[in-house]
């Protein structure tokens, strides 16, 4: 069973890439996750959680330790996120008993994000060290500390806003996607920086998705 979890125990290989199943799983597992978050159907929580176990194992073996920590918040977030989304209070609900999609104040996106960018220093510069202060849990530098901090920090802060069905959660989530796109296939995770890819995509569609079930409410809500 702790096979599963070895980076190096492979799956299957194709064109010459060499797939393991942890890899394998935890991608597909994020895929369906993601897809229903843009249709915004509840399931994505609980299969969410499935994914973010076995990242936070593929993580640690590329040397992606922010990744790696975002993982374990994302465990919680997705509890959270799965509970809040059906237990919505009664000014919330739509039409599905569930919580509805909102805008946020533009002021309040704007405060979100440069506080994004601070954080990102902040952790960025952690990391950049973290094989220095605890080298027995971290041998090796930290790969791309702070782009790494700044898809850390920023999905921390984006998935507070999925939680609360904000429509600005989706522009974010295309933005930290194509940087995660690009360090995950310079680290040779390839399908993982597929995935990401796709999820660009996939988080134009839900921009899109949840703008246009805004637009379906009642005007009077």
């Amino acid at each position: 069973m702790t096979d599963f979890f070895d980076i190096d125990n492979i799956f299957f290989e194709t064109m010459g890439y060499p797939m393991s199943y942890l890899e394998f799983f935890g991608t597909v597992a994020g895929a369906i996750a993601i897809w229903l978050s843009a249709k915004a159907n509840v399931w994505s929580w609980p299969i969410g959680m499935i994914n973010v176990v076995l990242f936070f194992f593929l993580f640690y073996q590329v040397q992606l330790y922010p990744d790696m920590f975002l993982q374990t918040f994302f465990f919680v977030t997705n509890l959270v996120g799965w509970w809040r989304w059906t237990h919505p209070k009664k000014f919330e609900e739509d039409r599905k008993h569930e919580l509805r999609v909102s805008y946020m104040k533009a002021k309040h996106f704007s405060v979100v994000f440069i506080l994004g960018i601070a954080g990102t220093f902040l952790f960025g510069s952690l990391a950049g060290n973290i094989h220095e202060i605890f080298p027995g849990l971290f041998p090796k530098p930290s790969a791309f500390p702070f782009l790494d901090s700044f898809v850390t920090v920023m999905s921390i802060i984006t998935t507070f806003l999925m939680i609360n069905k904000k429509i600005e959660s989706w522009i974010i989530w295309i933005l930290v996607d194509a940087i995660a796109t690009y360090m995950y296939f310079v680290k040779g995770i390839k399908f993982v920086s597929l995935e990401y890819l796709v999820f660009c995509f996939i988080a134009a569609f839900g921009l899109w998705h949840w703008i246009r079930e805004y637009r379906s409410y009642p005007q009077t809500v």
